[in-house]
């Protein structure tokens, strides 16, 4: 729904899944352009090469897996591209708690928390994309 929407509103899309992914899953075959990758790692690599900035919505483990990869890369200042999740349900609300707890324990940094920006709407995602706030990479 979110790539037919970019499209209908003349938006570019390009996917990016695996070969097993796509016997499993339906491969947006109306994507400008659709990159079938060998692994998941290749798929990640492929997905962190093209991205601009990461949008996390709800999700599985996949999601949540790929989320903390670029929150941690991150941290640890391989990259200072936006990092936003955008979930206008709460449904990361009880994560967002115990990694707080984790900052509150000294397991996380404050900064590396900041990092992550979160939207419940998506005009305040795209602000957040377009902000130039970009917080010291420190784990």
């Amino acid at each position: 729904a979110l790539t037919r929407g970019a499209r209908a509103a003349g938006g570019r899309t390009e996917g990016v899944i695996t070969e097993f992914l796509v016997g499993l899953e339906v491969a947006d075959t109306d994507s400008h352009e659709l990159v079938i990758t060998d692994t998941m790692r290749d798929r990640k690599a492929e997905m962190d090469r093209r991205s601009a900035a990461f949008v996390i919505l709800p999700g599985g483990l996949g999601t949540l897996e790929e989320l903390f990869e670029v929150w941690t890369t991150r941290g640890l200042g391989e990259h200072d591209r936006p990092l936003v999740v955008l979930d206008p349900h709460g449904v990361f609300d009880p994560l967002l708690v115990a990694i707080e707890s984790l900052c509150d324990q000294g397991f996380v940094s404050r900064g590396a928390f900041d990092a992550l920006e979160i939207c419940r709407t998506v005009p305040e995602m795209m602000a957040a994309l377009h902000s130039s706030r970009t917080p010291s990479p420190t784990i």
